[in-house]
């Protein structure tokens, strides 16, 4: 909806929010529940009320648990009947400086102020570690503003008294806490509140009449910051940035004014505001982010402006480079299809509106943020949250390495009139093993990002592999694939669970990233989940396919690989069944594979 689109209209959020939410719930499908409880130190009725909007408008359809005011501590540590009735999929703690207990007084010791900074944080981090032994899902947790006065003046942020060094001190104790846990996450009010205005974000006007942490006005930002990192969290983060080339990655046009004449480096201040806009982008590919181009130019001009002495962006940055007197939406499109990710994934960056807004009309799904003037493009891109971090893998940052591998791995299939031998030159080799440490932010990655090879659709916390991967009752197993074009990491996740009465195994996820499709890697994955279990004598495995507006592709997967379809209900959902021989025989043929 382009209303909850960065940037927004504050005020008419907030005065619409009935309607809004009205609107995206007739016009959504398929959104994905989330339990979400949060647990304030402040007022937090109207934060979840914008903090709804936001992740609807991204796909998830929340569920809420409210503590009553200021009871956040309580709730956790003394077991609130309601929240563990409740059962949340994430905790989001709404704490600020507001809920300080108690700050160094100017004459105040070294050594006292150490020991108030130690009671502080060990009164978190008490319920951080009970929200991990207790509830098992993903923690949200603000880190400390700025107040809005300074008793120090400058010196605040210096002397071990200052409420600022005080505050910056224990925010340091938190990043620490989440460096070294998974499933934690800090929410950085204090960036938030800076970019917004403290002194606007501070007004105690709020606090005094409504206990409101923040003003009014800058509800819509908190939440819209919040739900970034939600969204992130169970994978409905974007995946690519696709590019205009002419007035959006430098000034000019490059088939008019000749490369030679592009305002790009330092010899006009229009010149660096475009030079400092190909920086930003050049580091978005450095966390994982794919970069294309989308240009109405000719291919050859395209190139003469990448290749530019003082751009910073290069041809080789780019997955594809689309160029041509095309429709920029069909151009989208076939990027989409190129990179075999759905339209969705993509982000639009062109500056002219028009082109902005034809994309959004004919591929639903695809952002095309209003970009603003080039000082503004950098500031509504980053805000716009579209590829917020939370984990940072190294599969992440090998992203594009991987999709341009897989670029030329079509491109040599052209060359063979036989898939089979296409499939043998690649020289394939696989890793089968069950879940381990090191894979296991990868592979929670995996269950909340994959979604067109997802047979059961569930989606899964870190946490949530952890356990599965400690659980005797369950056989897992992740498959990593290599082949002479490089590593394309952890594509493939199942787990089954046992039935020991029946000898049976329950597939209760299957996943393949989709950039491995026809590789026979499924079959591989096969192949190890059979002799997993034949080495602890189960006999029979059941797969069930539970149908989603986008994984149709694999509505008869069991069928091809051998099982029988036993029941189907009306809305096609199926279960299938496939008993293990005696004597069983590899169905991969091309995958060497190590277990």
């Amino acid at each position: 909806m382009r209303e909850l689109e960065y940037p927004f209209d504050s005020e008419y959020i907030l005065k619409k929010s009935k309607r809004i939410r009205r609107q995206l719930l007739e016009e959504g499908s398929a959104f994905l529940h989330k339990k979400i409880a949060v647990l304030g130190g402040s007022t937090t009725h109207d934060i979840i009320r914008v903090l709804e909007l936001f992740l609807l408008n991204c796909g998830i359809e929340p569920e809420f648990y409210e503590s009553e005011y200021a009871q956040y501590w309580q709730d956790v540590m003394f077991d609130n009947p309601l929240l563990v009735r409740f059962e949340p999929d994430l905790i989001f703690i709404h704490t600020s400086n507001r809920n300080i207990a108690a700050y160094p007084a100017p004459g105040t010791g070294e050594d006292e102020i150490d020991a108030m900074l130690e009671e502080q944080y060990g009164h978190f981090a008490a319920m951080w570690d009970r929200i991990a032994d207790r509830y098992h899902c993903p923690v949200i947790q603000n880190n400390f503003e700025y107040p809005f006065y300074r008793i120090l003046g400058n010196r605040e942020a210096v002397l071990p008294q200052g409420r600022i060094r005080f505050l910056n001190r224990l925010n340091e104790k938190f990043y620490r806490y989440a460096r070294e846990h998974d499933d934690f996450y800090i929410h950085d009010i204090n960036y938030i509140s800076a970019a917004y205005g403290l002194d606007k974000w501070a007004d105690p006007f709020y606090w005094h009449m409504y206990k409101y942490a923040m003003c009014m006005q800058a509800i819509p930002e908190f939440s819209y910051n919040l739900a970034n990192i939600i969204k992130a969290i169970f994978g409905r983060n974007k995946k690519s940035l696709v590019l205009d080339l002419d007035n959006t990655l430098w000034g000019g046009v490059v088939g008019d004014d000749g490369a030679e004449n592009l305002e790009i480096g330092q010899e006009t201040s229009l010149g660096q505001v475009y030079s400092e806009f190909q920086r930003y982008i050049k580091a978005q590919k450095d966390i994982g982010v794919m970069l294309n181009v989308n240009s109405k130019n000719e291919y050859d001009n395209a190139l003469a402006g990448l290749n530019h002495p003082d751009g910073i962006l290069r041809p080789d940055d780019f997955l594809v480079i689309k160029a041509n007197w095309e429709p920029k939406s069909s151009n989208m499109a076939a990027i989409a299809q190129e990179l075999n990710i759905l339209p969705e994934s993509l982000v639009f960056v062109d500056d002219n509106p028009a082109e902005r807004d034809i994309v959004r009309t004919q591929l639903p799904g695809v952002a095309a943020p209003d970009i603003g003037t080039p000082e503004q493009y950098i500031r509504v891109l980053d805000h716009a949250g579209f590829f917020e971090v939370t984990n940072l893998s190294e599969d992440d940052r090998r992203r594009s390495e991987m999709y341009r591998a897989n670029i030329e791995r079509e491109r040599q299939q052209q060359n063979f009139g036989d898939y089979r031998e296409y499939l043998r030159s690649l020289e394939m080799r696989g890793t089968i093993k069950p879940f381990e440490p090191v894979y296991m932010a990868r592979i929670a990655q995996l269950t909340n990002k994959s979604n067109q090879f997802n047979l059961t659709t569930r989606r899964y916390t870190q946490s949530d592999i952890e356990r599965f991967a400690a659980d005797e009752s369950y056989i897992t197993r992740y498959g990593k694939l290599e082949d002479k074009f490089g590593d394309n990491g952890v594509v493939s996740v199942v787990i089954g669970r046992k039935d020991e009465a029946e000898r049976a195994l329950h597939l209760e996820l299957w996943l393949m990233s989709c950039r491995v499709l026809k590789r026979d890697m499924e079959y591989a994955m096969l192949d190890g989940m059979v002799h997993a279990c034949r080495s602890c004598g189960i006999a029979t495995l059941f797969g069930y396919y539970y149908p989603t507006a986008k994984n149709a592709m694999v509505r008869d997967f069991y069928g091809a690989m051998g099982f029988e379809k036993i029941r189907e209900e009306e809305d096609h959902s199926s279960v299938w069944r496939y008993d293990i021989p005696a004597v069983y025989e590899d169905k991969n043929t091309v995958i060497r594979v190590a277990e």
